[in-house]
């Protein structure tokens, strides 16, 4: 796992694609699956894709993060006891210092019950393996806005999200204008500032990473 990454106020950590990890103790099989992630919708469908596909597993429990600041997060044991399961994953995104990420944990039951500690170290352990199998990114904190404009302002508001490094990603051009994009945290005030002498901002509606690359 890369993970020699010094992060900026507006910057974190999370994992560039889905990895896996295992752990085995007496009969009984954890299989671990990190994702990268954006939204809720996106982990109940991963969720809903791992439990349909191992649907003979004893237990499916799991744990994420969201957000620049971990602030949105959730741990579930699945049947297993209270905080064994669902928190030594979470603990483990914490220890690592990541968010915008989902960690599933499969387990098959072995025939011999694992007690209390040995439930919180095989699904520590799991995690363990499939963060250190992932790559860690630096990833930028930004909110999303919609830009509303008259066609007239176009070089006007093109200009200021080209001086501040903001890509479109989404646009729609007629009479009246519509860009959506992201905005760096670090940048968000001063944009702000700037860009409403041309155009009306708003919320976004649909700005994530995971909706424009679908």
């Amino acid at each position: 796992m890369e993970n020699n990454i010094t992060t900026a106020s507006d910057c974190y950590k999370s994992i560039c694609a889905p990895s896996k990890g295992t752990y085995k103790d007496n009969g009984s099989k954890f299989l671990a699956f990190a994702y990268p992630v954006e939204s809720e919708a996106r982990i109940k469908e991963l969720i809903f894709q791992i439990k349909k596909e191992y649907f003979d597993a004893r237990h499916h429990c799991f744990a994420y993060r969201l957000g620049y600041k971990g602030d949105i997060w959730r741990a579930v044991d699945d049947g297993e006891p209270s905080s064994t399961a669902g928190r030594p994953i979470l603990g483990q995104l914490l220890a690592n210092g990541l968010s915008d990420i989902l960690v599933v944990v499969v387990r098959y039951f072995g025939g011999i019950k694992l007690g209390v500690p040995g439930l919180i170290k095989a699904y520590k352990s799991a995690t363990s393996d499939a963060i250190a199998a992932a790559t860690v990114i630096e990833k930028i904190a930004s909110e999303g806005y919609d830009i509303h404009f008259e066609y007239q302002q176009m070089n006007s508001v093109m200009k200021v999200l080209k001086d501040f490094g903001i890509a479109p990603l989404r646009q729609q051009f007629d009479n009246r204008c519509l860009i959506s994009a992201r905005v760096r945290l670090r940048d968000e005030a001063q944009w702000l500032k700037t860009i409403e002498s041309y155009a009306v901002v708003t919320p976004a509606s649909v700005v994530t990473d995971e909706e424009t690359n679908n």
